[in-house]
């Protein structure tokens, strides 16, 4: 029977005070690691330390777009990497062509960072320390023995993608930033699980949409609509980080499965029917 830990090192929104920013690390049972947008800062170290995930485990980053929420902390991670191990092989980071050009500016900005192109990233001592996996919507791409992704449109800025991660024959689902997205519902049909934003209830629907975000109404239709097993609510605002009931209520009017909303250092455990 197929297994994965899901690891929420950051579960905040772009404006979130109270918690870290996006970053969720798979771990399936054919031993692939994969560590889903960076977050900002030194999150993902810290809270990988947290649960005995060291940073320098990670080989594999899919990045959903380039907002520096979601992407910034991409630097820190490679550096702390390289940095605990010198001669491992290059990052292998996957991200859009969009999202490309805005991550080679931000690692240009590292000091010890000699040059960023379209290939990767290498150090001042011209070592390549980053490789880079330019994706299309579609593309499916081997990153374990039985474990593959491929990303799909979301509906927040130009070239945001989500993904799905499928490990021996499991479906899990990342919306990442999205309005009510049919795209995603397509990518999401029989998955296990799918990991939704939730930005507000459907009371600021409007507010939600204008950001670019979902409502826990729309994840709760989604998960409906593509027939998942269970629903996970991230991207939590501040309030709602603090008190996540009203956006489990909002879902379960749309969504009979099982539905949680996840804080930081948060660890789930799912397995096939």
């Amino acid at each position: 029977m197929p297994e994965m830990t899901i690891s929420f090192l950051g579960t905040g929104s772009g404006t979130s005070t109270n918690s870290a920013h996006t970053a969720i690390v798979y771990d399936c049972d054919d031993g692939t690691r994969l560590l889903v947008d960076a977050s900002s800062g030194n999150s993902v170290a810290r809270a990988g330390f947290e649960l005995g995930i060291p940073v320098e485990s990670i080989d594999t980053v899919l990045l959903s777009h380039h907002h520096f929420d979601h992407m910034s902390g991409l630097v820190y991670v490679q550096q702390a990497r390289a940095q605990a191990r010198p001669d491992a092989p290059p990052l292998d980071v996957y991200l859009t062509e969009e999202c490309l050009k805005w991550t080679n500016q931000l690692c240009s900005c590292n000091p010890s960072i000699g040059e960023a192109n379209q290939d990767g990233v290498t150090n001042v001592a011209g070592r390549q320390v980053v490789r880079w996996h330019v994706v299309e919507p579609g593309q499916e791409i081997s990153l374990g023995p039985t474990t593959t992704a491929v990303c799909f449109p979301a509906d927040h800025i130009a070239s945001a993608v989500g993904w799905r991660v499928d490990s021996d024959g499991m479906g899990v689902v990342f919306s990442a930033d999205t309005r009510f997205n049919p795209e995603l519902i397509k990518a999401s049909q029989g998955a296990r699980l799918l990991i939704h934003e939730a930005f507000r209830t459907d009371e600021e629907k409007e507010h939600a949409a204008g950001r670019g975000h979902s409502t826990s109404g729309d994840a709760g239709r989604s998960a409906d609509q593509a027939g998942v097993g269970e629903l996970i609510l991230t991207h939590l605002d501040t309030g709602f980080s603090r008190e996540p009931q009203p956006l489990i209520d909002d879902a379960k009017k749309h969504f009979s499965g099982p539905i949680r909303a996840v804080r930081d250092l948060d660890q789930v455990d799912i397995s096939s029917p």
